[in-house]
């Protein structure tokens, strides 16, 4: 049975490790911050200028200045601070962000990714994406394995303009968790009562041992 979205949070924040800066990109990584392990003390970075977020509020609790770069409301937490923006991408760019947790509409088997817009569709601009992926430790993306058609959104090549070339880690889809490797992708984990066979009949990446 694949996962959900807030299941593929939840196996997203297993990502995270003691004491890192991580950034959450727009959509299903945005609920990771609901599933942080008890264990774990990392501090969450928006590229609109907050350093330490805590979980998405309660419903009426919400307070519209607080809000993260996908323009959704969240709540501070004691060590909260806030800068404005040239600061918060002077962190990125200076390689003080451990990770980035980001959203897709294609990655690649090579690693290269496209999640910032499609040809014809309006869109605000490309966002932090770009300098994000240029500029953290290690990607991980989190999207559903096939679009709404039921094709692949692992592709041996994007067909969508690149947010970055060569910068996917790892990947967690509804169906399971890859790694990018040397020659495509590697099947780390599986969604409950998904099998690989499952995955590699809905991935048209190459899929490697």
């Amino acid at each position: 049975m694949p996962w959900d979205r807030d299941q593929m949070a939840q196996r997203a924040a297993q990502e995270l490790e003691d004491g890192m800066y991580v950034n959450l990109g727009i959509g299903i990584p945005t609920l990771v911050a609901n599933y942080i392990p008890d264990d774990v003390e990392v501090t969450l970075q928006s590229e609109n200028g907050m350093l330490g977020m805590g979980p998405f509020p309660v419903e009426g609790e919400e307070d519209p200045d607080l809000i993260n770069a996908g323009k959704q409301t969240i709540t501070e937490i004691p060590k909260t601070a806030y800068f404005d923006s040239a600061m918060s991408f002077g962190m990125i760019r200076g390689g003080k962000i451990a990770m980035a947790i980001l959203g897709a509409m294609e990655v690649a088997e090579n690693g290269d990714l496209a999640n910032w817009m499609i040809p014809g569709k309006l869109v605000k601009g490309m966002g932090g994406a770009m300098d994000l992926v240029a500029g953290v430790q290690r990607v991980v993306v989190v999207m559903d394995h096939q679009n709404k058609k039921g094709e692949s959104k692992l592709l041996k090549s994007c067909t969508l303009p690149l947010t970055g070339t060569k910068v996917v880690d790892r990947v967690i889809t509804n169906l399971g968790v890859l790694d990018v490797v040397k020659g495509g992708l590697k099947i780390v984990e599986t969604a409950p009562d998904v099998s690989e066979d499952d995955i590699r009949a809905a991935t048209e990446a190459a899929i490697v041992a």
